[in-house]
């Protein structure tokens, strides 16, 4: 297992989440990494003690779609900073009754049903096959779903467990999309969890989402269509409740410091024999397999 003693956390703020107010001693930093730049500078701190890295995933003025974000930048430059637990807080839409606007669920199933996003650092001469089967860490999402219950304010609840149906955007479902994926059993709607969650496993990151309900999709027979106003409301309301839940979760992280079946998830998913593997792709992946193959100096 990792050694996880200095490690940090990091977290990825969606819409509506573009700063964490209680991050203290803030250090700002861009990091080139092989997959480009990422989102936006990331900002290192300490939160309840906890080192802690904070990085806006549509940039901190919302500049990106969810098909424009830089997803395997943004992976590759929290592991580069030793990132070993990353929170997703993410605006989702509701597929079921019981899951009102404003309250929050923690998922543990993910459905994707993107386009042609890049979903792995792999590739150009080296395979690898991680285990996505839980693809949100059990550990880690216990620990938020316990801060979120009890940080919550009266009239918000907090759901364990249920499916995020990652759907490709920019636009909201239709009416049809949204009843079938109501009938495939899903929770929630978004955009970017699965492809992040995807990542963070390639890169032994023990990941988990804060789900914030901000509308019931377009399925409701009581409720108008989405609009952008309704779901920047309902932001607006799901944002002020998520700083205690991370100073509560930093605090509870920074005494455990869990362990995860993702932190040594490359060690048998490694198909391709690492005399195999071209010089530029073994360079480009060292953050990632050098717990296994070495450290790759250059000749």
């Amino acid at each position: 297992m990792a050694d996880l003693r200095r490690a940090r956390a990091g977290v990825i703020g969606g819409s509506g989440i573009y700063t964490i107010p209680g991050l203290a001693e803030v250090e700002e930093r861009w990091i080139e990494t092989p997959f480009g730049l990422p989102s936006d500078s990331l900002r290192i701190g300490h939160l309840q003690g906890m080192e802690t890295v904070f990085l806006a995933r549509h940039g901190r003025h919302h500049n990106l779609l969810p098909g424009e974000v830089p997803y395997r930048a943004n992976i590759w430059a929290m592991r580069s900073l030793n990132v070993r637990w990353l929170i997703s807080v993410s605006a989702v839409g509701s597929l079921q009754e019981h899951l009102r606007p404003r309250d929050m669920l923690v998922p543990d199933q993910l459905i994707d049903r993107t386009i042609g996003r890049p979903q792995t650092f792999f590739g150009e001469g080296c395979v690898a096959h991680v285990s996505l089967a839980d693809p949100f860490c059990p550990n880690l999402s216990e620990l938020v779903a316990d801060a979120a219950a009890s940080s919550l304010p009266e009239g918000q609840l907090l759901h364990r467990g249920g499916t995020y149906l990652c759907m490709e955007g920019p636009a909201f479902s239709s009416r049809a999309e949204s009843e079938l994926f109501r009938s495939w059993g899903c929770s929630v709607i978004g955009m970017t969890n699965h492809t992040e969650a995807r990542l963070a496993r390639e890169a032994e990151l023990a990941y988990a989402s804060l789900s914030m309900v901000t509308d019931y999709d377009c399925w409701h027979q009581d409720h108008h269509a989405v609009t952008v106003g309704m779901v920047i409301a309902n932001l607006q309301a799901n944002a002020s409740a998520t700083d205690p839940i991370l100073n509560q979760l930093m605090q509870r992280l920074n005494q455990e410091r869990p362990e995860s079946a993702a932190h040594s998830a490359l060690a048998e998913a490694l198909v391709t024999s690492m005399d195999q593997v071209p010089a530029k792709t073994r360079e480009r992946l060292d953050l990632l397999t050098s717990p296994y193959w070495g450290k790759w100096d250059q000749p």
